[in-house]
């Protein structure tokens, strides 16, 4: 009985190590960075005016206080209501501050994401990354930027700002089924035990970023499903950039795209396979030339009034317009 038992502890171990072996072998092959090429007439954008002008680059000096990146996928009912919050927010603002400028690229993911390359293609000195379903209220950026400049130090003006909706937990939990709370807290172990700590609520889409907190963690980001805010906290965390922690007003949107089992199960593999593959070398932390940062930490940005939509791919109408109309707007 007793060999019997060792037998079968010796048989668990091996199978263990077989399995921790193949695991580590699919996340090496299987990996790869962020496809960020595009063809060349995606290299320039359609100016009001009807000239084609180069999009610019995140390794840029700013020319805006403010980017607002919104990635949209299939979006027609829930992004026209976002967007009338965060415009009239916006202008709002820049009335009170003339000096305030902004912009806001809408992302089309279509059937990639390409929230990255909206990112790299900003002209904020901060950007903010908003979710189009407008959970969180758009008038919470003013709880984000506070919770950035309150983070110091800011190593090389580096600071990423979460708007968070831990505070809420207890109140969903008892909103949700045993099933779907199981699912959240084993999402949650996972993201603490294999890739961010101390930061309660990775998933929330309110984020804002300095332009050089955003252009070291995207430079280096290779997720692109729903893991993809867990991987860029994990190389925020990797830099040593400072992470601030905010709660802001959330609310559930009909018309989610996120399919509770698959979606989570999904994540859950991508969870593991971020810290194997970095473990592993197959996946390395991009470091942006010096001279780029410095560019970044020496410029000022441009005064003036300006507001620029732009749009990545053509896929989304806005109150009966289809977006390729709104492709600049200057």
């Amino acid at each position: 009985m007793e060999f019997a038992l060792c037998d079968l502890i010796h048989c668990l171990l091996a199978l263990a190590v077989f399995v921790l072996l193949l695991l580590v072998v699919m996340a090496h092959v299987t990996a790869g960075m962020i496809d960020q090429r595009c063809d060349e007439k995606e290299k320039y954008f359609l100016s009001a005016a009807g000239l084609n002008k180069p999009f610019p680059s995140l390794s840029e000096p700013p020319s805006l206080e403010l980017s607002v990146v919104v990635p949209s996928y299939n979006e027609e009912s829930r992004l026209p209501v976002m967007m009338e919050e965060a415009m009239d927010y916006l202008e709002k603002r820049q009335k009170k501050k003339p000096s305030f400028t902004y912009e806001v690229i809408i992302v089309d993911d279509g059937s990639k994401d390409k929230t990255t390359e909206g990112t790299l293609r900003t002209r904020g000195r901060l950007i903010l990354m908003a979710d189009a379903d407008g959970a969180t209220k758009f008038a919470d950026i003013e709880k984000v930027e506070a919770g950035l400049q309150d983070l110091s130090p800011k190593p090389e003006n580096m600071a990423i700002s979460c708007g968070s909706r831990a505070h809420l937990e207890k109140e969903s939990v008892a909103q949700r089924s045993v099933f779907r709370t199981f699912l959240m807290y084993g999402f949650h172990l996972l993201v603490w035990f294999f890739c961010v700590k101390g930061v309660k609520d990775t998933q929330c889409g309110f984020k804002l970023f300095t332009r050089e907190a955003a252009l070291r963690t995207f430079s280096s980001l290779h997720v692109e499903r729903w893991a993809f805010d867990v991987e860029l906290l994990y190389i925020a965390q990797c830099f040593k950039i400072p992470i601030a922690e905010v709660a802001v007003n959330w609310t559930e949107i009909e018309g989610s795209k996120l399919v509770p089992f698959w979606s989570w199960l999904q994540m859950g593999k991508d969870l593991i396979f971020i810290r194997l593959r970095y473990i592993t070398g197959a996946w390395k932390l991009e470091y942006p030339r010096k001279s780029q940062l410095q560019v970044l930490q020496r410029a000022e940005a441009v005064k003036g009034q300006t507001q620029t939509f732009w749009l990545l791919q053509e896929n989304i109408s806005i109150t009966g317009i289809p977006l390729q109309c709104l492709l600049a707007f200057e």
